[in-house]
């Protein structure tokens, strides 16, 4: 008896350990991580990704869109680059991914490119650094603020549309929703709102909000949280029955930059999403919404906090991961 109590005290023991053990699977994560091995491999992504930006405005939005929902769906690993096959439908093509815009992929291959080409660099940066080096000098190239990189991720092994779904955010989500879906990734809520500020930059199609402005509900037409005005001006940029490529900025005001004023949209009620607008009609997110609106420096502190976070979700290490030698291949 003595002994199955002390087995059982050992169990629970045990147990209490294993819920309150911190996740260190992004131990090996350091700035400079290639120091040694390629040093230079920062400025030569930021010189791609220069190049990139002057072809087109779409790289900024595109490559920071494709690191978060790469991050979100096995973590941060490249896994949404890979490219299906006959036998592997990818996570690339699952519908939550359709529009991820080509530019994305292209300046994280034309990066990896320009990596492999520098001697002594051939496969020893992983896709997912560079698309994690890349998404800081989109932001920061836009106005947005710059931090270091933690670097040192893996590729991942694995790339599969049904392993999307339900791990991205939808446009109709609530604060609960929201928080749930970021609290699984190791996210705050503080983080979340900071994070959401992706939106100051892009595009969205006229789907993706049109119950908004032409059918929410039996009261009306246009959801009451929506800035009037906005409202209508949303109405003539998507006619009822729009070409379904169209698309229009998510911001109406600083489109081109990275700034806080996503947050000021939102205290006019000019929040694009369902998701958007909740972040200042809930009680609990308004005050980070009403003051960031006004500081910018503590939400670009935020952000920069945020960012770290979400690079750390997931990262592969060992036999879980490896190096591609072409990103959209799994090797």
């Amino acid at each position: 008896m003595a002994a199955s109590r002390f087995h059982l005290l050992l169990v629970l023991s045990l147990t209490l350990c294993l819920c309150h053990f911190p996740d260190t699977t992004w131990a090996q994560l350091r700035q400079n991580y290639y120091a040694s091995s390629c040093p230079r491999v920062e400025s030569i992504v930021r010189g791609v990704v220069q190049n990139k930006i002057k072809q087109t405005f779409v790289t900024i939005p595109a490559t920071l869109r494709l690191f978060f929902h790469d991050c979100f769906v096995q973590g941060c690993d490249a896994s949404v680059i890979v490219a299906s096959t006959a036998t592997n439908k990818a996570e690339k093509d699952h519908s939550d991914n359709l529009s991820l815009a080509g530019d994305g992929f292209d300046t994280v291959i034309k990066a990896k490119a320009a990596v492999d080409a520098t001697p002594g660099c051939k496969n020893k940066v992983s896709c997912a650094d560079i698309l994690a080096i890349a998404t800081r000098d989109v932001i920061a190239l836009s106005g947005g603020p710059s931090y270091p990189v933690e670097l040192g991720r893996l590729d991942g092994l694995s790339s599969t549309a049904a392993s999307v779904n339900g791990k991205l955010p939808q446009p109709t989500f609530s604060l609960s929703q929201l928080t749930a879906m970021f609290a699984a990734n190791g996210l705050t809520q503080t983080d979340m709102i900071a994070l959401s500020a992706a939106h100051t930059v892009g595009f969205s199609h006229c789907s993706k909000f049109a119950n908004r402005i032409y059918s929410f509900s039996r009261q009306g037409p246009i959801d009451p949280t929506l800035n009037r005005t906005y409202a209508k001006t949303l109405q003539t940029l998507c006619p009822k029955n729009v070409d379904s490529r169209i698309a229009i900025n998510m911001d109406p005001n600083t489109p081109n930059t990275f700034d806080n004023m996503y947050y000021k949209n939102l205290v006019q009620g000019m929040g694009l999403f369902t998701s958007d607008q909740v972040l200042f009609t809930d009680s609990r997110s308004k005050p980070t919404v009403t003051k960031w609106a006004t500081n910018s420096q503590a939400f670009q502190q935020a952000f920069i906090t945020a960012m770290t976070k979400l690079g750390r979700v997931g990262v592969k290490s060992g036999r879980n991961g490896n190096i591609r030698q072409d990103c959209a291949v799994l090797a």
